[in-house]
């Protein structure tokens, strides 16, 4: 009804949080609406044509859904410069209001709770170029070394809504969706999941259809046209034979064979840690971009230069981080948090970024040894900055700090400290891709995991960590043979176990943000905190 639509916009005023001003859009964009709610994602299939000679598309994307409540108004997302044309339910027109970036579909009929429809969105426009990508979205409009055209997408943040039409909210999934491009004949495109047929179209273009055969998140969904060739191979996984199939320039071929021998040794350390890759039915693709990647779903885009390193860099200084190509580890780790677990709430985001940040250095540990791993995550604290909360705000699309990737992954790092027992961890890691395997989850669902199969009272720690943005000190004082001990610099209540040495003596604590007192050694007189922990300590000449 047209009353939700009034609804939504007399609901949404600009707001201040934490300085950062909030608009009615962002509100739309990021908050399950009235007019999201009561539809549940089925099927997409997306058609269209890319055109590099103008960078423009057309096309449509037809729409299946499952009524689950009561409403004849639905949200659909698509962002300026891109034009909706037309929206139809069974060869008939709809219509439609537009507010920014969400327009309203008006259905003439209530709609049965329990029904399923479909409509097509038809639309055209130059999409948004990306200026920086893949940090900020659109489309990336390259040549190749040999002059010919080289186009691919990227998304995340900005939302798929720049240059498709659909549900642009990552709390419902669509669950499996077709993908047709047509473009320039001489090239070729690759998307998500398998392909399931190549027309040449007589007209100087051809049309790729590939299928996904499992949910994909919107920003997950790509599209990538170059002058490719193609191998491929097959790993022997936990669940079969997977398919993996790259996609490169022809002048980097050879580059390439020799890179990619890295995929299979990624595999073999991620289903070890995590369980078995989350998208068989769909195969695995790695796909060169002519930016530095991406984690779209059996789609991972690669840009790194064909060399180890982040564009040849350690990103923690030790050494440990050329060791790996920093794009084929880390994107190929999103298939398991990103894309398999995905956030409802980009407020939510570090469970993506901070266990893929965290999978770097498991993959260090499973095949370079524990220290490896540590020396690498214990490296990259020297890039957080403590300047925001991990968490950002809720129903506003806003994203914590980029501290969710190496703040998140240490975080990670210490309660597996805490654990002390490798297999035990291993099980939570697994266990948490299968428990949430293929579904959109909030950090609360993943926090009470973790506390539920470890164990150990981390609820505090959670806060700590992804909600405020001070690192805990312990603070101490050594008299004789007594130390008093207490955490400061944390949030009311604080506590969680500890590792120490005091002067030779291993001791385990458990400090609270109160002092506490233990015997120790005579003659000790400092105390140090086993490296893994993420946190400070500071000896205090005496307590007030």
């Amino acid at each position: 009804m047209l009353r939700y639509f009034i609804l939504v916009i007399g609901l949404f005023s600009a707001f201040t949080m934490s300085s950062q001003v909030f608009t009615q859009q962002d509100t739309l964009r990021g908050s399950v609406t009235p007019e999201r709610a009561w539809w549940d994602l089925t099927y997409y299939h997306l058609d269209i044509a890319v055109n590099p000679s103008d960078s423009t598309i057309v096309g449509s994307n037809t729409i299946h859904f499952k009524v689950v409540d009561h409403s004849r108004s639905m949200q659909i997302d698509l962002q300026p410069p891109m034009k909706i044309t037309s929206i139809s339910q069974s060869g008939k027109e709809l219509s439609w209001k537009s507010f920014g970036n969400a327009h309203y579909v008006m259905f003439e009929q209530p709609l049965l709770i329990g029904t399923r429809g479909q409509i097509i969105v038809e639309y055209e426009g130059r999409p948004q170029v990306s200026l920086r990508p893949p940090w900020s979205g659109g489309f990336t409009w390259a040549r190749d070394m040999n002059d010919l055209p080289f186009v691919a997408t990227s998304c995340q943040g900005d939302g798929a809504s720049l240059w498709w039409p659909c549900k642009d909210h990552p709390k419902d999934e669509v669950d499996s969706m077709l993908i047709s491009v047509t473009y320039p004949d001489h090239l070729m495109n690759v998307s998500n999941g398998r392909l399931r047929g190549l027309e040449k179209n007589g007209d100087g273009t051809h049309t790729t259809h590939w299928y996904v055969d499992n949910p994909i998140n919107a920003y997950g969904v790509n599209v990538n046209i170059g002058d490719y060739v193609h191998f491929a191979e097959q790993y022997e996984g936990e669940k079969g034979q997977l398919d993996c199939d790259y996609y490169v320039l022809k002048d980097n071929l050879e580059k390439a064979k020799k890179q990619f021998e890295q995929v299979p040794m990624m595999f073999e350390a991620f289903e070890h840690w995590f369980g078995p890759y989350p998208f068989y039915e769909d195969g695995f693709k790695l796909v060169e971009v002519p930016y530095l990647g991406m984690e779209h779903q059996s789609s991972v885009t690669y840009g790194n230069g064909y060399q180890n390193g982040y564009l040849g860099r350690d990103l923690s200084g030790t050494g440990e981080g050329l060791k790996f190509d920093f794009i084929i580890i880390h994107e190929a780790g999103h298939e398991w948090f990103a894309n398999s677990i995905t956030n409802q709430d980009i407020a939510d985001m570090w469970v993506h970024e901070g266990f893929t940040a965290y999978s770097e250095n498991l993959y260090l540990d499973y095949h370079f040894g524990t220290r490896s791993s540590a020396d690498y995550v214990i490296g990259t604290r020297n890039n957080i900055r403590n300047d925001k909360p991990i968490i950002g705000k809720y129903n506003v699309n806003n994203s914590g700090s980029g501290d969710m990737y190496y703040k998140g992954s240490n975080l990670l790092h210490t309660i597996r400290r805490m654990i002390g027992d490798d297999e035990k961890w291993r099980s939570i890691m697994r266990g948490l891709n299968n428990k949430f395997y293929h579904q959109t989850v909030t950090s609360s669902m993943v926090e009470q995991y973790i506390i539920d199969k470890s164990g150990l009272p981390l609820e505090t720690y959670f806060d700590q960590y992804l909600r405020d943005t001070r690192i805990p000190v312990l603070e101490y004082h050594i008299n004789k043979r007594k130390l008093q001990y207490r955490w400061t610099n944390c949030v009311d209540g604080f506590t969680f176990p500890v590792e120490v040495k005091v002067g030779k003596k291993q001791m385990n604590l458990s400090p609270t943000d109160d002092w506490q007192s233990s015997k120790i050694p005579r003659r000790s007189k400092t105390l140090s905190v086993d490296r893994d922990y993420f946190v400070e300590v500071s000896k205090v000449a005496k307590i007030k």
